[in-house]
Protein backbone atom coordinates (compact mmCIF):
# COMPACT_ATOMS: atom_id res chain seq x y z
CA UNK A 1 0.00 0.00 0.00
CA UNK A 2 1.14 3.51 -0.85
CA UNK A 3 0.77 6.86 0.88
CA UNK A 4 -0.29 9.70 -1.41
CA UNK A 5 -0.06 13.11 0.20
CA UNK A 6 -2.99 15.46 -0.40
CA UNK A 7 -0.65 17.80 -2.29
CA UNK A 8 0.02 15.03 -4.86
CA UNK A 9 -3.61 13.93 -5.32
CA UNK A 10 -4.06 16.14 -8.39
CA UNK A 11 -1.44 14.07 -10.21
CA UNK A 12 -3.90 11.16 -10.25
CA UNK A 13 -6.35 13.16 -12.34
CA UNK A 14 -3.59 14.43 -14.62
CA UNK A 15 -2.35 10.89 -15.30
CA UNK A 16 -5.85 9.65 -16.11
CA UNK A 17 -6.33 12.49 -18.59
CA UNK A 18 -2.92 11.83 -20.15
CA UNK A 19 -3.96 8.19 -20.59
CA UNK A 20 -6.97 9.30 -22.65
CA UNK A 21 -9.70 9.01 -20.05
CA UNK A 22 -12.54 11.46 -19.55
CA UNK A 23 -12.54 11.90 -15.79
CA UNK A 24 -15.73 12.14 -13.74
CA UNK A 25 -16.18 12.63 -10.03
CA UNK A 26 -18.36 14.27 -7.37
CA UNK A 27 -18.92 18.02 -7.50
CA UNK A 28 -20.86 20.38 -5.27
CA UNK A 29 -23.34 22.13 -7.57
CA UNK A 30 -26.60 23.95 -6.80
CA UNK A 31 -26.73 22.77 -3.21
CA UNK A 32 -26.26 19.10 -4.02
CA UNK A 33 -23.70 16.48 -4.91
CA UNK A 34 -23.53 15.48 -8.59
CA UNK A 35 -21.24 13.29 -10.65
CA UNK A 36 -19.79 15.45 -13.38
CA UNK A 37 -16.75 16.03 -15.54
CA UNK A 38 -13.71 17.17 -13.57
CA UNK A 39 -10.48 18.69 -14.84
CA UNK A 40 -8.50 19.10 -11.61
CA UNK A 41 -8.62 18.19 -7.94
CA UNK A 42 -10.03 21.61 -7.01
CA UNK A 43 -13.23 20.60 -8.82
CA UNK A 44 -13.90 18.03 -6.09
CA UNK A 45 -16.15 19.06 -3.15
CA UNK A 46 -13.39 19.78 -0.64
CA UNK A 47 -14.66 20.69 2.82
CA UNK A 48 -18.26 19.48 2.36
CA UNK A 49 -20.41 17.10 4.38
CA UNK A 50 -23.94 15.86 3.87
CA UNK A 51 -26.88 15.53 6.20
CA UNK A 52 -29.40 12.83 5.30
CA UNK A 53 -32.64 11.60 6.84
CA UNK A 54 -36.03 10.39 5.72
CA UNK A 55 -36.93 12.70 2.87
CA UNK A 56 -34.04 15.00 3.86
CA UNK A 57 -30.80 15.99 2.15
CA UNK A 58 -28.48 18.89 2.91
CA UNK A 59 -24.97 19.53 1.58
CA UNK A 60 -23.06 21.99 3.70
CA UNK A 61 -19.57 23.18 4.56
CA UNK A 62 -17.85 21.03 7.16
CA UNK A 63 -14.95 23.25 8.17
CA UNK A 64 -12.34 20.57 7.39
CA UNK A 65 -10.47 19.84 4.15
CA UNK A 66 -11.80 16.33 3.44
CA UNK A 67 -12.19 15.69 -0.29
CA UNK A 68 -14.64 12.82 0.33
CA UNK A 69 -16.21 13.66 3.68
CA UNK A 70 -19.73 12.69 2.62
CA UNK A 71 -21.77 9.64 1.64
CA UNK A 72 -23.67 9.50 -1.67
CA UNK A 73 -25.91 12.03 -3.40
CA UNK A 74 -28.97 11.52 -5.56
CA UNK A 75 -27.02 10.52 -8.67
CA UNK A 76 -25.32 7.19 -9.21
CA UNK A 77 -22.73 6.13 -11.76
CA UNK A 78 -25.61 4.48 -13.62
CA UNK A 79 -26.11 7.78 -15.44
CA UNK A 80 -22.92 7.07 -17.41
CA UNK A 81 -23.23 3.29 -17.80
CA UNK A 82 -26.98 3.23 -18.53
CA UNK A 83 -27.82 6.71 -19.93
CA UNK A 84 -31.24 8.14 -19.11
CA UNK A 85 -31.88 8.72 -22.81
CA UNK A 86 -30.28 6.80 -25.64
CA UNK A 87 -31.16 6.91 -29.31
CA UNK A 88 -31.47 3.42 -30.74
CA UNK A 89 -31.72 4.46 -34.36
CA UNK A 90 -32.63 7.25 -36.76
CA UNK A 91 -34.23 6.65 -40.16
CA UNK A 92 -35.19 8.59 -43.29
CA UNK A 93 -38.24 7.85 -45.41
CA UNK A 94 -37.34 6.52 -48.86
CA UNK A 95 -40.23 5.67 -51.15
CA UNK A 96 -42.26 2.92 -49.52
CA UNK A 97 -39.56 2.13 -46.98
CA UNK A 98 -36.88 3.79 -44.91
CA UNK A 99 -33.11 3.88 -44.56
CA UNK A 100 -31.22 3.79 -41.28
CA UNK A 101 -28.95 6.81 -41.03
CA UNK A 102 -26.89 5.68 -38.05
CA UNK A 103 -27.33 1.93 -37.62
CA UNK A 104 -24.21 1.63 -35.46
CA UNK A 105 -24.18 3.42 -32.08
CA UNK A 106 -21.27 5.73 -31.47
CA UNK A 107 -18.70 4.28 -29.06
CA UNK A 108 -18.62 5.89 -25.65
CA UNK A 109 -15.45 7.64 -24.52
CA UNK A 110 -13.03 5.94 -22.17
CA UNK A 111 -14.21 6.97 -18.73
CA UNK A 112 -12.58 7.15 -15.34
CA UNK A 113 -14.67 7.47 -12.18
CA UNK A 114 -13.16 9.01 -9.04
CA UNK A 115 -14.78 8.65 -5.63
CA UNK A 116 -16.73 5.42 -6.21
CA UNK A 117 -18.01 3.88 -2.96
CA UNK A 118 -18.21 0.18 -2.15
CA UNK A 119 -22.01 0.07 -2.43
CA UNK A 120 -21.79 1.67 -5.88
CA UNK A 121 -19.27 -0.88 -7.12
CA UNK A 122 -21.69 -3.59 -5.99
CA UNK A 123 -24.46 -1.81 -7.89
CA UNK A 124 -22.34 -1.77 -11.06
CA UNK A 125 -21.71 -5.50 -10.70
CA UNK A 126 -25.42 -6.18 -10.25
CA UNK A 127 -26.38 -4.11 -13.28
CA UNK A 128 -23.75 -5.85 -15.39
CA UNK A 129 -25.48 -9.16 -14.62
CA UNK A 130 -28.75 -7.62 -15.82
CA UNK A 131 -27.16 -6.45 -19.09
CA UNK A 132 -25.45 -9.78 -19.71
CA UNK A 133 -28.67 -11.72 -19.20
CA UNK A 134 -30.56 -9.33 -21.47
CA UNK A 135 -27.88 -9.75 -24.14
CA UNK A 136 -28.10 -13.53 -23.87
CA UNK A 137 -31.89 -13.52 -24.19
CA UNK A 138 -31.89 -11.13 -27.16
CA UNK A 139 -29.04 -12.83 -28.97
CA UNK A 140 -27.19 -9.53 -29.19
CA UNK A 141 -23.68 -9.22 -27.77
CA UNK A 142 -23.18 -7.28 -24.57
CA UNK A 143 -21.80 -3.76 -24.86
CA UNK A 144 -18.21 -3.88 -26.17
CA UNK A 145 -17.23 -0.66 -24.43
CA UNK A 146 -14.16 -0.83 -22.24
CA UNK A 147 -14.99 -0.85 -18.52
CA UNK A 148 -14.41 2.45 -16.75
CA UNK A 149 -11.28 3.02 -14.70
CA UNK A 150 -12.50 2.87 -11.10
CA UNK A 151 -10.85 4.95 -8.39
CA UNK A 152 -12.74 3.80 -5.32
CA UNK A 153 -12.84 5.62 -1.99
CA UNK A 154 -13.46 3.68 1.20
CA UNK A 155 -16.41 5.26 2.99
CA UNK A 156 -15.52 6.87 6.31
CA UNK A 157 -18.56 9.18 6.56
CA UNK A 158 -21.75 7.11 6.05
CA UNK A 159 -25.12 8.84 6.19
CA UNK A 160 -27.97 8.17 8.59
CA UNK A 161 -29.74 6.25 5.83
CA UNK A 162 -26.91 3.88 4.89
CA UNK A 163 -27.33 0.16 5.60
CA UNK A 164 -24.57 -1.31 3.42
CA UNK A 165 -23.37 -3.47 6.33
CA UNK A 166 -26.68 -5.38 6.18
CA UNK A 167 -26.21 -6.04 2.46
CA UNK A 168 -22.49 -6.90 2.82
CA UNK A 169 -21.59 -4.19 0.32
CA UNK A 170 -19.48 -1.79 2.38
CA UNK A 171 -18.23 0.48 3.72
CA UNK A 172 -14.83 -0.90 2.62
CA UNK A 173 -14.30 -1.87 -1.01
CA UNK A 174 -13.06 -5.41 -1.58
CA UNK A 175 -13.03 -5.85 -5.35
CA UNK A 176 -14.07 -4.31 -8.64
CA UNK A 177 -11.67 -1.35 -8.49
CA UNK A 178 -8.46 -0.30 -10.20
CA UNK A 179 -7.28 1.87 -7.32
CA UNK A 180 -8.82 2.19 -3.86
CA UNK A 181 -8.15 5.12 -1.54
CA UNK A 182 -8.73 5.69 2.16
CA UNK A 183 -8.66 9.36 3.12
CA UNK A 184 -6.98 10.13 6.44
CA UNK A 185 -7.09 13.53 8.11
CA UNK A 186 -5.59 13.92 11.56
CA UNK A 187 -3.47 16.47 13.36
CA UNK A 188 -1.59 18.26 10.58
CA UNK A 189 -1.55 15.27 8.22
CA UNK A 190 -3.81 14.78 5.21
CA UNK A 191 -3.09 11.82 2.97
CA UNK A 192 -4.60 8.86 1.12
CA UNK A 193 -3.75 5.20 1.54
CA UNK A 194 -3.69 3.83 -1.99
CA UNK A 195 -4.05 0.21 -3.08
CA UNK A 196 -4.13 -1.24 -6.58
CA UNK A 197 -6.81 -3.71 -7.62
CA UNK A 198 -5.78 -4.30 -11.23
CA UNK A 199 -2.73 -4.22 -13.47
CA UNK A 200 -3.70 -0.89 -14.98
CA UNK A 201 -4.35 0.45 -11.51
CA UNK A 202 -0.90 -0.68 -10.34
CA UNK A 203 0.73 0.94 -13.38
CA UNK A 204 -0.95 4.27 -12.73
CA UNK A 205 -0.42 4.16 -8.97
CA UNK A 206 3.31 3.65 -9.56
CA UNK A 207 3.45 6.97 -11.43
CA UNK A 208 1.95 9.05 -8.60
CA UNK A 209 4.48 10.51 -6.15
CA UNK A 210 4.09 8.31 -3.07
CA UNK A 211 5.88 6.31 -0.42
CA UNK A 212 5.36 2.93 1.19
CA UNK A 213 2.67 2.89 3.90
CA UNK A 214 3.74 1.97 7.40
CA UNK A 215 1.93 -0.65 9.46
CA UNK A 216 0.60 2.13 11.69
CA UNK A 217 -0.85 3.99 8.70
CA UNK A 218 -2.44 0.84 7.31
CA UNK A 219 -4.00 0.15 10.71
CA UNK A 220 -5.25 3.74 10.83
CA UNK A 221 -7.01 3.27 7.50
CA UNK A 222 -8.66 0.04 8.61
CA UNK A 223 -9.74 1.68 11.86
CA UNK A 224 -11.39 4.49 9.90
CA UNK A 225 -13.58 2.08 7.90
CA UNK A 226 -14.26 -0.07 10.97
CA UNK A 227 -15.48 3.03 12.78
CA UNK A 228 -17.70 3.88 9.83
CA UNK A 229 -19.21 0.38 9.87
CA UNK A 230 -19.89 0.62 13.60
CA UNK A 231 -21.59 4.00 13.16
CA UNK A 232 -24.21 2.60 10.76
CA UNK A 233 -27.39 2.23 12.79
CA UNK A 234 -29.94 1.44 10.10
CA UNK A 235 -30.25 -2.24 9.21
CA UNK A 236 -32.19 -4.67 7.07
CA UNK A 237 -32.60 -8.25 8.22
CA UNK A 238 -32.03 -10.24 5.02
CA UNK A 239 -32.37 -13.72 6.58
CA UNK A 240 -35.17 -15.46 4.69
CA UNK A 241 -36.34 -12.10 3.34
CA UNK A 242 -37.19 -13.43 -0.12
CA UNK A 243 -39.46 -16.12 1.27
CA UNK A 244 -40.95 -13.67 3.77
CA UNK A 245 -42.07 -11.32 1.01
CA UNK A 246 -43.44 -14.18 -1.09
CA UNK A 247 -45.52 -15.35 1.87
CA UNK A 248 -46.94 -11.89 2.59
CA UNK A 249 -48.26 -10.80 -0.75
CA UNK A 250 -51.53 -9.71 0.87
CA UNK A 251 -50.07 -8.14 3.99
CA UNK A 252 -52.02 -5.06 5.20
CA UNK A 253 -48.81 -3.01 5.31
CA UNK A 254 -48.92 -2.73 1.51
CA UNK A 255 -52.14 -0.76 1.83
CA UNK A 256 -50.71 1.34 4.64
CA UNK A 257 -47.62 2.34 2.69
CA UNK A 258 -49.76 3.06 -0.38
CA UNK A 259 -51.65 5.68 1.63
CA UNK A 260 -48.36 7.60 1.96
CA UNK A 261 -46.66 6.76 -1.34
CA UNK A 262 -47.00 9.44 -4.04
CA UNK A 263 -46.03 6.97 -6.77
CA UNK A 264 -43.57 9.62 -7.96
CA UNK A 265 -40.82 7.16 -8.89
CA UNK A 266 -38.06 9.04 -7.07
CA UNK A 267 -36.83 5.82 -5.45
CA UNK A 268 -36.37 4.17 -8.84
CA UNK A 269 -34.68 7.20 -10.40
CA UNK A 270 -32.04 7.48 -7.66
CA UNK A 271 -31.54 3.72 -7.24
CA UNK A 272 -28.16 2.62 -8.65
CA UNK A 273 -29.52 -0.76 -9.82
CA UNK A 274 -33.03 -0.06 -11.19
CA UNK A 275 -33.04 -0.59 -14.93
CA UNK A 276 -36.65 -0.18 -16.10
CA UNK A 277 -36.93 1.66 -19.39
CA UNK A 278 -39.41 2.30 -22.15
CA UNK A 279 -39.09 2.75 -25.90
CA UNK A 280 -40.41 5.89 -27.57
CA UNK A 281 -40.78 6.54 -31.31
CA UNK A 282 -40.76 10.11 -32.62
CA UNK A 283 -41.23 11.64 -36.05
CA UNK A 284 -40.41 15.12 -37.30
CA UNK A 285 -43.04 17.57 -38.59
CA UNK A 286 -42.21 16.78 -42.22
CA UNK A 287 -42.83 13.08 -41.78
CA UNK A 288 -39.47 12.31 -43.38
CA UNK A 289 -37.41 11.37 -40.34
CA UNK A 290 -38.13 9.04 -37.43
CA UNK A 291 -36.17 8.13 -34.32
CA UNK A 292 -36.44 5.46 -31.67
CA UNK A 293 -35.28 6.28 -28.14
CA UNK A 294 -34.72 4.17 -25.07
CA UNK A 295 -35.53 6.17 -21.91
CA UNK A 296 -35.51 5.53 -18.18
CA UNK A 297 -38.94 4.63 -16.86
CA UNK A 298 -40.31 3.52 -13.52
CA UNK A 299 -42.52 0.67 -12.34
CA UNK A 300 -44.31 3.33 -10.27
CA UNK A 301 -45.71 4.84 -13.47
CA UNK A 302 -49.21 3.54 -14.14
CA UNK A 303 -48.45 3.40 -17.86
CA UNK A 304 -45.39 1.23 -17.39
CA UNK A 305 -47.44 -1.97 -17.04
CA UNK A 306 -49.98 -0.94 -19.68
CA UNK A 307 -51.03 -3.58 -22.18
CA UNK A 308 -54.13 -3.69 -24.39
CA UNK A 309 -57.08 -3.12 -22.13
CA UNK A 310 -55.27 -1.22 -19.36
CA UNK A 311 -52.41 -1.36 -16.84
CA UNK A 312 -51.58 -4.57 -15.00
CA UNK A 313 -50.81 -2.67 -11.78
CA UNK A 314 -53.40 0.08 -11.53
CA UNK A 315 -53.08 0.80 -7.79
CA UNK A 316 -50.29 2.43 -5.80
CA UNK A 317 -50.39 -0.58 -3.49
CA UNK A 318 -49.62 -2.99 -6.32
CA UNK A 319 -46.85 -0.78 -7.72
CA UNK A 320 -45.05 -0.32 -4.40
CA UNK A 321 -45.36 -4.05 -3.71
CA UNK A 322 -43.96 -4.81 -7.15
CA UNK A 323 -40.95 -2.53 -6.60
CA UNK A 324 -40.02 -3.73 -3.12
CA UNK A 325 -40.68 -7.42 -3.84
CA UNK A 326 -38.66 -7.24 -7.03
CA UNK A 327 -35.80 -5.40 -5.36
CA UNK A 328 -35.50 -7.78 -2.39
CA UNK A 329 -36.93 -11.07 -3.65
CA UNK A 330 -37.64 -11.79 -7.32
CA UNK A 331 -34.40 -10.08 -8.31
CA UNK A 332 -32.61 -12.92 -6.53
CA UNK A 333 -34.47 -15.48 -8.64
CA UNK A 334 -33.65 -13.57 -11.83
CA UNK A 335 -30.02 -12.60 -11.27
CA UNK A 336 -28.79 -14.53 -8.24
CA UNK A 337 -28.40 -11.49 -6.02
CA UNK A 338 -30.46 -8.89 -4.23
CA UNK A 339 -31.22 -5.72 -6.17
CA UNK A 340 -30.46 -3.56 -3.12
CA UNK A 341 -26.97 -2.43 -2.06
CA UNK A 342 -27.96 -0.47 1.05
CA UNK A 343 -27.00 2.99 -0.22
CA UNK A 344 -30.11 4.53 1.39
CA UNK A 345 -30.90 6.80 -1.57
CA UNK A 346 -34.52 5.64 -1.79
CA UNK A 347 -35.05 6.72 1.84
CA UNK A 348 -33.35 10.09 1.44
CA UNK A 349 -35.12 11.08 -1.76
CA UNK A 350 -38.61 9.82 -0.94
CA UNK A 351 -40.70 13.00 -0.49
CA UNK A 352 -42.72 11.38 2.32
CA UNK A 353 -39.82 9.52 3.94
CA UNK A 354 -40.83 5.91 3.26
CA UNK A 355 -38.10 3.62 4.58
CA UNK A 356 -37.63 0.26 2.85
CA UNK A 357 -35.93 -1.19 5.94
CA UNK A 358 -38.89 -0.26 8.14
CA UNK A 359 -41.40 -1.66 5.65
CA UNK A 360 -39.55 -4.99 5.60
CA UNK A 361 -39.35 -5.01 9.40
CA UNK A 362 -43.10 -4.35 9.67
CA UNK A 363 -43.86 -7.42 7.59
CA UNK A 364 -41.32 -9.56 9.44
CA UNK A 365 -42.66 -8.62 12.89
CA UNK A 366 -46.33 -9.28 12.17
CA UNK A 367 -48.32 -12.48 11.56
CA UNK A 368 -47.90 -14.13 8.18
CA UNK A 369 -50.72 -13.53 5.70
CA UNK A 370 -52.04 -15.87 3.08
CA UNK A 371 -49.72 -16.61 0.18
CA UNK A 372 -51.19 -15.59 -3.20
Amino acid sequence: MKIIERSNFGRLIELLKEAGYEVYGPRALDGGLVYDHIEKDSDLPEGYKDQQGKGLYRLEKSGDPYLFGFAVGSQSWKKFLHPAEQRLWKAKKTGNGFTLLDPEPEPRPRMAFIGVRACEISAMTIQQKVYEQAAALSGNPATPDAPPFIVAVNCTHPSNNCFCTSMDTGPRVRSGFDISLTEILEDHSHYFIGESGSERGADLLAQIPSRQATEAEISRGKAATDKAAQSISRSLDTHGLKELLYQNYNHPSWEAVADRCLSCGNCTMVCPTCFCSSVEDTIDVTGQYAERWNKWDSCFSIDFSYIHGGPVRNSVKSRYRQWMTHKLATWIDQFGTSGCVGCGRCITWCPVGIDITEEASTIRNSPKTQEP
